[in-house]
């Protein structure tokens, strides 16, 4: 990958070097379709994302001032573009009661992973992590995956880091709810074959 930093392409595509914005698109479209699937659940779909995306970042890159990473600012664009296409289509998301979680389920879900081995345990996350609503999903994708900070998360989702901190909790425990009720079953029969 080249070393040059995303600001020589943008300003390259501004002064009339469409070409340039290949490296742009290369370099973030799996990130892009990534997220879109998180949100969006459907690959079809998080493709029309992902294309919608670099279109609105193509046609508003003169907006793009510099004043965050221009990984945050895409993102931006990407969650709105996903819930844009979400109203659209109007689907329910899977509802996780916090009234399930408790201390306990955390200590549970830690053991858990400690007994799996490391592929497993990530598909394992992965797996839960798509049965959480989308939000808390992109949420924990941001932070854990694609090592966004709180503040960075706050300006792609339009909402204080305060509430950032706020909505990733809740996230972690709706995960460790879903990680209980989906690895239990797992560790139980992990536990039978050690005997």
């Amino acid at each position: 990958m080249s070393t040059l930093n995303d600001q020589h392409y943008i300003d390259k595509v501004l002064q009339g070097e469409t070409n340039a914005f290949a490296v742009l698109v290369d370099r973030y479209k799996d990130m892009i379709f990534t997220l879109g699937l998180k949100m969006v659940k459907n690959r079809e779909e998080a493709e029309e994302v992902a294309q919608d995306t670099f279109i609105k970042i193509y046609n508003s890159l003169t907006k793009f001032k510099g004043e965050s990473k221009f990984s945050t600012w895409i993102y931006k664009i990407a969650y709105n573009t996903c819930l844009d296409r979400l109203k659209k289509s109007k689907k329910d998301d899977l509802n996780i009661s916090i009234d399930e979680f408790s201390s306990h389920f955390i200590k549970t879900m830690d053991n858990a992973l400690s007994a799996l081995e490391d592929k497993e345990r990530k598909q394992a996350i992965q797996n839960c992590l798509n049965l959480l609503p989308r939000e808390d999903n992109f949420l924990l994708t941001l932070f854990y995956f694609e090592d966004q900070n709180l503040e960075e998360i706050g300006k792609v989702m339009n909402i204080n880091a305060n509430n950032v901190k706020v909505k990733l909790f809740r996230s972690r425990q709706k995960l460790a709810t879903i990680l209980k009720k989906q690895l239990e079953p797992e560790i139980l029969e992990y536990y039978e074959r050690e005997r």
